[in-house]
């Protein structure tokens, strides 16, 4: 007698059906409907007499790229804010990184993970809220400040366009260099131990090591943090909104794209919101993908094609 087999196909199906569920419901079909929003004029006049929807097709895009409107303005804006976050967020994530898994140092890293970590955990615009306040002209550091130098006026610290871009970048910096910094810590740890001692068999110092062994093999990790740390950035809106009034102080210098868009769904006008979204949208895909293609290894992809030819 033939024994009938047991298939557990289905089940893998219905453990992920919860997740298909949520994410067409709460991702899929509001993407629709911001698509769909953004070929209609549908706003309101004085708050309760509602124009629309009308089919405009491309006048929302053809209105938000026109000289009036400084699109380019604000997503260069969102670039440099992310830039001067990021790179010393990358720069000090991967120094403390390489050293909290050097097994010559000795450290217990379970503290500092938790240190490291718990900025993250404070809501952005609780963060948002402190640095406005230290940073103020009766805060703290102006505080300080008169009492080294005597002097009776304070720096106006967001009235600067650097000094209220930096004070932004550097809370998005704190509070997410140590969630990169574990990641990497991660990272490193998967790389297997007997390629530095080889390494250092050969006579190469640590300086050697750490760019021809760390940084290609944690490769995968750096490109994940790259592509979801832009799409933050691309997506940053609650420090400036606090911190700069909403991107409009300093000639709204701090004024990011979402921070924008959020003054068109403030004033519900639902189509320049849905055309600005999926203009974000489709400049965050690109440049994602732009970054994954410039930073895989061609190397690799042109022995795979050789290698089929064959």
């Amino acid at each position: 007698m033939r024994r009938k087999s047991i298939s557990y196909a289905k089940w893998g199906y219905i453990f992920v059906i919860p997740f298909f569920a949520v994410f067409i419901v709460f991702n899929l079909i509001p993407l629709i409907s911001t698509f769909k929003n953004s070929f209609y004029e549908n706003y309101l006049i004085n708050g309760y007499q509602q124009v629309g929807p009308t089919w405009v097709g491309l006048s929302n895009y053809s209105e938000l790229f026109s000289e009036n409107v400084t699109l380019g303005k604000y997503f260069g804006n969102t670039f440099i804010i992310w830039l001067l976050g990021f790179i010393p967020q990358i720069f000090f994530s991967l120094l403390f990184a390489s050293w909290f898994t050097d097994l010559r140092m000795k450290l217990k890293t379970g503290a500092y993970k938790i240190i490291f970590y718990l900025p993250n955990v404070i809501m952005a615009a609780a963060m948002g809220m402190l640095f406005f306040t230290l940073f103020s002209q009766s805060g703290p550091i102006n505080s300080i400040y008169k009492s080294i130098t005597g002097s009776t006026e304070p720096i106006y610290f967001f009235e600067g366009v650097w000094t209220q871009r930096g004070i932004i970048a550097l809370i998005n910096f704190l509070m997410w260099f140590g969630n990169t910094t574990i990641m990497l810590m991660a990272a490193i740890n998967g790389i297997d131990p007997s390629l530095y001692e080889s390494a250092q068999i050969d006579g190469a110092n640590p300086t050697q090591t750490f760019w021809k062994i760390t940084i290609p093999l944690i490769k995968p990790i750096l490109l994940y943090v790259l592509i979801t740390s832009l799409i933050g950035g691309l997506q940053m809106f609650d420090v400036p909104q606090i911190v700069a009034n909403g991107g409009s102080a300093v000639d709204s210098t701090s004024m990011t794209v979402v921070v924008y868009l959020n003054k068109h769904l403030f004033s519900k006008n639902y189509g320049m919101a849905g055309a600005l979204s999926v203009i974000l949208f489709v400049v965050a895909a690109a440049l994602s993908l732009l970054i994954f293609f410039l930073t895989t290894d061609r190397d690799k992809t042109k022995k795979k094609k050789k290698g089929g030819r064959k």
